[in-house]
């Protein structure tokens, strides 16, 4: 299943030549959220929500009130927000990526809807001696220079993620990364994100300067009200 970008309207498009009969992974979204609000009563752990993504999962038909393209840039579409879970479709036009940037120490799954992502693994390199100074996150206390906040990246692995089921783990080992969409089709991709707990900021690495900033992260949708559509 592809979703047409080059219509005004989310049109479904059906490239396998199936049919769309029901699939125990053809779940509601208000299917989804509850069982995964059912995951709150214990400690959420990594494999936990690996388990339940392996048998829970919306369908594209039903992420469709969530999806909305942008030509500037990727897009971050809140389905479902609690204290301990942050739900997200991200929509990326082909040539579209993140900047290489940290959870906040946060645990993350993703897994592919339509399309492909490239999912870069990096991890940051020590300034020089004489530049470190007290860090703004101490995750990376040995990393960051508060005076200049110069630093580099270091690519240590890259995953191409299609829609077969698979998640790709962010945690505590996984802290710093990239996406990007490579495609070069007129289709878009689409990717669904769980974060626990929510994300407020994270720290970005800026490509050109070589530098480190810690910046707010926003919304583009907000639980399927398009922008010019709230009341």
């Amino acid at each position: 299943m592809l979703v047409d970008i080059n219509t005004t309207a989310v049109t479904l498009v059906d490239t396998t030549g199936c049919s769309l009969d029901s699939h125990p992974l053809r779940s509601s979204v208000g299917d989804f959220i509850a069982a995964l609000q059912e995951l709150e009563g214990s400690p959420i752990t990594t494999a936990r929500v690996l388990d339940f993504l392996s048998q829970t999962r919306p369908s594209a038909e039903a992420l469709a009130p969530y999806i909305l393209w942008s030509s500037d840039h990727y897009t971050r579409n809140l389905i479902y927000r609690d204290q301990f879970f942050e739900v997200l479709a991200l929509c990326w036009l082909p040539g579209q990526h993140t900047p290489v940037h940290t959870h906040d120490g946060q645990l993350g799954w993703v897994t592919m809807v339509q399309g492909e992502l490239d999912c870069r693994d990096y991890r940051f390199v020590r300034p020089p001696l004489e530049e470190r100074s007290d860090p703004t996150d101490s995750q990376f206390r040995p990393y960051f220079s508060a005076r200049s906040r110069r630093v580099d990246v270091e690519l240590l692995a890259s995953t191409i993620c299609v829609a077969d089921g698979s998640v790709v783990v962010v945690d505590r080992r996984r802290t710093t990364h990239q996406i990007a969409n490579l495609e070069h089709s007129r289709h878009g991709s689409v990717s669904l994100h769980i974060y626990s707990k929510p994300i407020e900021r994270c720290v970005q690495f800026d490509e050109t300067s070589r530098c480190w900033e810690r910046r707010p992260l926003q919304y583009h949708n907000m639980n399927g009200v398009l922008p010019g559509n709230a009341a």
